[in-house]
């Protein structure tokens, strides 16, 4: 936004109701991530996040249902946040294939998007597990997601997915990323792995492991395991 010019009142321009709802949405969910971090799960309510974000409680409930919904909501402005930077890092690492640092934001950006909200992280891991939840829904939601524009970006590369046994083995390709992801941010949080770049350095390691299956590989035997 450009600045007044010497001599002119400044006089901002009223929000309209939209962006003046949208404004408040925004007020409630980052006190709900902030109270989430610093209490728990069990300092949200509706009167605790109100109050942190400086609006009535009754206005909670034109946005929230409750504190599921909020949770839910929650889960999905962080999450899809991060499922959008990582898809943009991919795209660039595949535009720059030698480039080896746009490679290695491609595994950097989730493990720093896990760890920067280690409750909500850890919580919308528990809540994948509990099927009434909502925010395990969109949980699961999200992580069906993840594995289906991992898949597209393995295929892109050069995996094979022309059989429903070479689905499935792309399948399990990218399972496997994402649970060793999240099993060595958890390790980062716990303090017994505090360097994220030699995380990166042992993502990249075993990503060279699947690489036995791509058309061409030194280690293309692999793929003549007879199917069971």
């Amino acid at each position: 936004m450009s600045r007044p010019s010497a001599g002119a009142v400044s006089s901002p321009r009223p929000l309209r109701r939209r962006e003046a709802k949208e404004l408040t949405r925004r007020r409630l969910l980052e006190a709900a991530l902030d109270l989430l971090e610093e209490r728990g799960e069990g300092g949200l309510s509706a009167s605790a996040v109100s109050r942190a974000a400086g609006i009535a409680q009754s206005s909670f409930y034109v946005h929230f249902r409750d504190k599921e919904d909020l949770l839910s909501a929650l889960g999905d402005e962080v999450l899809l946040h991060l499922r959008r930077a990582v898809r943009e890092a991919r795209r660039r690492s595949r535009e720059a294939p030698t480039d080896k640092e746009r490679l290695r934001a491609t595994f950097r950006l989730p493990l720093e998007g896990m760890t920067a909200h280690p409750a909500l992280f850890r919580l919308t891991q528990r809540a994948r597990h509990e099927p009434a939840s909502p925010l395990g829904a969109a949980a699961r939601e999200l992580l069906a997601g993840n594995r289906r524009e991992l898949v597209d970006d393995l295929v892109m590369l050069g995996y094979p997915l022309g059989t429903e046994r070479q689905r499935r083995r792309v399948e399990m390709i990218a399972d496997g990323y994402i649970a060793l992801t999240e099993t060595l941010a958890g390790g980062h949080l716990d303090g017994r792995y505090p360097d994220l770049e030699e995380i990166v350095d042992m993502l990249l390691t075993f990503a060279a492991g699947p690489a036995a299956l791509l058309p061409g590989s030194p280690w293309g035997f692999v793929k003549r395991t007879p199917p069971r």
